[in-house]
């Protein structure tokens, strides 16, 4: 049975409450579409406080019911009967393209409460709007070029080679590491200190806030343990004398006044024309822009917050990922360790001129962040009466009209849409191959979103990615750390599970890193004896 707008009237998983509990205002907004019709709105108070269950449809409800959230339709609506506002929810890539671009032009615009969980520091390209976000894009543009992007590559091989001495992993049979993010996350942070900040560090003397007391890495985690509080809760809640909300606070106002002091420091260095990191460059742009695209002191804070923060956060999730499915997938990650033995060898280390030729590990890299993609959620709200054409469901041809009234939020379902079967064969499943014949830069890749609003920080983030992979994967071979008796696949459904703060991530991945080299050793050792042949041959053999 069809409803009005052509779309099946059966519920995708949900069945409704009486319809006398929901008022017909709410469910002509979204023209009687179905989906859930939970108590509360997922996007706000008190759904948000609870997980999503039989009972409530919260933040996460996109990744919890992800198989079967869209099994009817590939765009649903919620409409909370209690409190909250209808929502429509689509996995639809077109549907995603015709709202993206923001502005008159397409008739939708970012809603400043969605972007609340940016503006904890100010405003910034993020969470910008229309002319505004104009602005920080002007402004933050020449920050990101080829310059810095070679500079990524040069410091993320050296903070590998950091990382594996003070780690002392060298001559080590195997290397056990209960969460691989806690290196992710670290490496991921130097990196950006360096090419962002251009902070002087190693890896085991991290950045300090002023006071001392916490390294940026653990006053950042602080935060973001904190974040949905200090988003949500009401001001007087921060007051309360509990030793967790007194860490936050902390934490927050370390590095409030760290960034504030960031920025005075980079616009006294302006005229010395000396640092070539993102972060000078963006205050140097933005003292040379007229007054009326300048951007204030707290915009700029803004947008360093945005990229120590969720950039580090979501290049480290991503890289755990990628080693968690490598891990449990062998055969591929023999593929991409054979790839970097043929264009880069033993003979040197891999080069930013080889980035286009090792398409196999950025491949790994761009599956792992498809099914778990960080920026999982775009909201927009119509402006103006608007007509989207939806696709048929899959299968048919051709669209029909969609009629979105003024003031209706349609929320872009980033989960939905890769894991979408009309886009992706068999999309629960990690296959890096989908991407083996695309341009790295390829649109194709929507993972980082889409429009012209896609991340400003794509190439920073693969560049890195491409370099420290190729790096680790050439010495190491990696397995995941099973507990007693757990087999693989009690391990994928432990591990490989979202996390979901600001961004989406990973759950803490347990890993082992066995050398390749030493394993190869003991290969040809153990040959060569059994054949009659003594050390030397066989040494002679193992380092041609």
């Amino acid at each position: 049975m069809l409803n009005a707008s052509g779309h099946s009237s059966e519920h995708c998983e949900i069945s409704s409450p009486n319809p006398r509990n929901i008022s017909d205002r709410k469910l002509q907004a979204v023209n009687h579409l179905p989906g859930p019709r939970p108590p509360f709105s997922p996007l706000g108070l008190p759904g948000v406080l609870f997980p999503t269950s039989w009972w409530n449809t919260s933040q996460d409800v996109h990744w919890a019911r992800r198989s079967k959230l869209y099994t009817s339709n590939e765009s649903v609506s919620i409409v909370p009967f209690l409190i909250g506002e209808p929502l429509i929810w689509t996995s639809n890539l077109n549907v995603a393209r015709q709202i993206a671009s923001g502005g008159n032009r397409t008739g939708f615009f970012k809603p400043r409460w969605s972007a609340r969980a940016l503006l904890l520091w100010g405003m910034n390209l993020f969470a910008a709007e229309g002319d505004t976000w104009r602005k920080h894009r002007r402004v933050m543009g020449p920050a990101f070029n080829n310059e810095l992007y070679r500079l990524v590559w040069t410091q993320t091989m050296k903070t590998y080679r950091d990382m594996v001495t003070s780690e002392k992993w060298e001559g080590k049979a195997s290397v056990s590491v209960p969460v691989i993010q806690e290196l992710t996350f670290k490496l991921a942070l130097l990196v950006l200190g360096t090419c962002a900040f251009g902070f002087s560090f190693r890896w085991d003397e991290p950045p300090r806030t002023s006071s001392g007391n916490l390294s940026i890495q653990e006053t950042i985690r602080t935060v973001a343990d904190s974040y949905m509080l200090r988003v949500f809760a009401p001001k007087w809640v921060l007051r309360i004398p509990l030793k967790i909300i007194q860490q936050s606070n902390a934490a927050y106002e370390a590095m409030a006044l760290f960034m504030k002091e960031q920025v005075g420091v980079r616009k006294q260095e302006i005229q010395e024309n000396t640092r070539k990191d993102a972060f000078s460059l963006l205050v140097k742009a933005n003292e040379q822009e007229e007054s009326k695209y300048q951007l204030s002191d707290d915009e700029l804070i803004g947008n360093v917050y945005i990229m120590l923060f969720a950039g580090h956060e979501t290049t480290a999730h991503t890289l755990a990922a990628t080693l968690g499915f490598l891990a449990l997938n062998q055969d591929v990650q023999d593929e991409v360790f054979e790839q970097i033995k043929e264009v880069v060898g033993y003979g040197r280390d891999p080069e930013i001129e080889d980035y286009h030729n090792l398409n196999k590990v950025l491949a790994a890299f761009f599956e792992a962040l498809r099914l778990f993609p960080s920026g999982h959620l775009m909201i927009r709200e119509a402006s103006e009466d608007t007509v989207l054409q939806i696709p048929n469901p899959r299968g048919q041809e051709g669209t029909m009209p969609f009629m979105i009234p003024k003031g209706q939020v349609v929320v872009v379902d980033m989960v939905g849409v890769q894991y979408n079967p009309r886009y992706y064969d068999d999309p629960a499943s990690y296959k890096p191959s989908r991407w083996h014949g695309i341009n790295n830069d390829s649109e194709d890749f929507t993972a980082f979103s889409v429009g012209p609003r896609a991340c400003i920080g794509r190439k920073f983030a693969t560049t890195e990615a491409v370099c420290f992979l190729s790096m680790l994967l050439r010495d190491w071979k990696v397995i995941p750390k099973l507990n007693v008796g757990e087999t693989e696949e009690d391990w994928r459904a432990r591990v490989l599970d979202a996390k979901l703060v600001l961004t989406l991530g990973v759950r803490d991945v347990p890993l082992i890193f066995v050398p390749r080299k030493s394993s190869i050793g003991v290969a040809l050792k153990s040959s060569y004896h059994n054949r009659g042949f003594g050390f030397a041959a066989m040494s002679t053999v193992f380092y041609y």
